[in-house]
């Protein structure tokens, strides 16, 4: 009996295991069909593609789906559902190797519940777009083919609708020198609108912007130049602070980290920026910004000393740690 058992539940397994095989190269013919490139021709986006239409191994394609989903529900799906478990830290892979290709591709709506949010959020959610969806329930029919080049006639037209949509969503900067940059919409980047139309012209007045990061631009805008000038090279963006500000009059380079889900300038993140910037003929100056004192309180236990906070709600004031020295540089 027991044999029996386990010859049975051995059978099943495989049943479904053949079943998750199949599935996933359906997806990828439909992957390759959609016309993605190679690098997105795999077993990781076929399972992406299966998880944001919550289709199963034993599911017909009439089935899918269109949820709102997250990276993590995601790996979730393809472990619960296909056996194929992914380590937590390929949760980036996953986004910028596969859901990033898919939203170029027009295949998927980034945060429909709230176009606003910042695509790098915690709380990002993605969804198949109505007319993917539509064509992928086709798929296995007589009129897939047919609705194949309807789609791939349309979708280009869709992705240019998209993209005039999210450019309508971000957030316009003017700089001291007239130049204007444009943000992705949501997140830190809100701050750091009020970074330099507020504090900007109180604290640094005629200063010079060097750098302005953007969650999804990353160097939204850099005058490489002007830091080559004051003796720094940057190659990293991601070390980089948010906003990088010389202060010609006092010869004071601002650097100025923009908090809404990460830290502020704790002693570890100071020690990176003085190393980063130790080739400054201009001395330099940490601050942290937080939009209002409630999110200030979470991170006041971090912030190092010998730094400056500014908060955007009450603009006209800056919080120094430390009395020694009120908004400038320290000497080694």
């Amino acid at each position: 009996m027991r044999y029996w058992k386990k010859n049975v539940l051995h059978m099943t397994n495989k049943t479904k295991a053949k079943k998750a095989d199949r599935k996933i190269q359906e997806a990828l013919k439909i992957l390759e069909k959609l016309g993605l490139p190679r690098q997105q021709q795999n077993e990781r986006s076929a399972l992406t593609l299966l998880a944001l239409i919550n289709l199963k191994p034993e599911d017909d394609w009439q089935r899918a789906s269109d949820p709102l989903i997250g990276i993590t529900p995601m790996m979730d799906f393809f472990a619960t559902h296909y056996g194929k478990r992914y380590a937590p830290n390929t949760r980036e892979t996953v986004r910028r190797q596969t859901v990033h290709q898919f939203m170029q591709a027009g295949i998927i709506v980034p945060n429909p519940d709230k176009p606003s949010r910042p695509t790098n959020s915690p709380k990002a959610v993605y969804q198949i777009e109505p007319s993917t969806l539509k064509l992928l329930r086709e798929f296995g029919k007589p009129s897939w083919d047919s609705g194949l080049r309807e789609y791939l006639q349309s979708v280009k037209i869709l992705k240019i609708l998209y993209a005039k949509e999210r450019e309508m969503l971000r957030v316009p900067i003017r700089l001291l020198n007239g130049k204007e940059i444009k943000l992705s919409p949501g997140g830190q980047n809100i701050l750091i609108k009020k970074i330099i139309d507020d504090f900007c012209p109180l604290f640094t007045p005629a200063g010079h912007v060097i750098y302005v990061g953007d969650t999804e631009a990353k160097w939204a805008y850099f005058d490489s130049e002007a830091l080559r000038s004051l003796g720094v090279e940057i190659e990293e963006h991601g070390k980089m602070p948010d906003v990088v500000v010389h202060y010609v009059k006092k010869n004071w380079l601002i650097l100025i980290e923009a908090v809404t889900s990460h830290g502020p300038v704790n002693p570890k993140r100071k020690k990176e920026l003085k190393e980063l910037f130790s080739g400054s003929s201009a001395g330099i100056v940490y601050v942290t910004a937080f939009l209002d004192r409630r999110t200030m309180m979470k991170y006041l236990d971090e912030i190092s000393w010998e730094t400056e906070v500014w908060i955007a709600e009450t603009p006209t004031h800056l919080v120094h740690f430390n009395g020694e020295r009120f908004l400038g540089p320290y000497e080694d």
